[in-house]
């Protein structure tokens, strides 16, 4: 299966994201409007720069206290990248975001963004491509 499999199925492809300069607080504050754990970082809106998810965020406060929610996010934010295109195969994509520890990859196309997947959007798609197999092979057996 493919990642542009996942991303058909998600309906909306639109990413989220916040500017370099923003503030924890104000990335906190767009983590809880959308109800996702992931945000991308962005000048642009389309060239990804970063990332900073929840965790990031509680790691730092319990470090630094509540003064880190005053700081930019590209001062908490995740550079170096791990990114897949549409073309590139679900089981190499959950194998990397496994090995790496973490649970969302942007998708990008032409140097831009194009969508997020979750690893829980690889496992789903995994658990529906298997269950049609299993459909096909019992209606083999069965003669169907």
């Amino acid at each position: 299966m493919l990642v542009q499999q996942i991303l058909k199925s998600k309906g909306d492809q639109s990413v989220v994201t916040v500017l370099p300069e923003s503030t924890v607080a104000e990335a906190a504050a767009v983590l809880a409007k959308y109800g996702i754990g992931t945000v991308l970082v962005s000048s642009d809106g389309k060239k990804p720069e970063g990332i900073l998810s929840e965790r990031d965020i509680v790691r730092h406060l319990a470090r630094n206290g509540a003064s880190v929610l005053d700081a930019r996010v590209d001062s908490l934010m995740t550079k170096n990248l791990k990114t897949c295109g549409r073309d590139a195969r679900t089981h190499e994509v959950m194998r990397t975001m496994t090995d790496g520890r973490f649970r969302h990859m942007p998708v990008v196309e032409d140097g831009e963004l194009i969508g997020v997947i979750s690893l829980g959007d690889t496992v789903k798609a995994q658990l529906s491509h298997l269950e049609m197999e299993k459909e096909a092979l019992e209606g083999m057996i069965m003669g169907q």
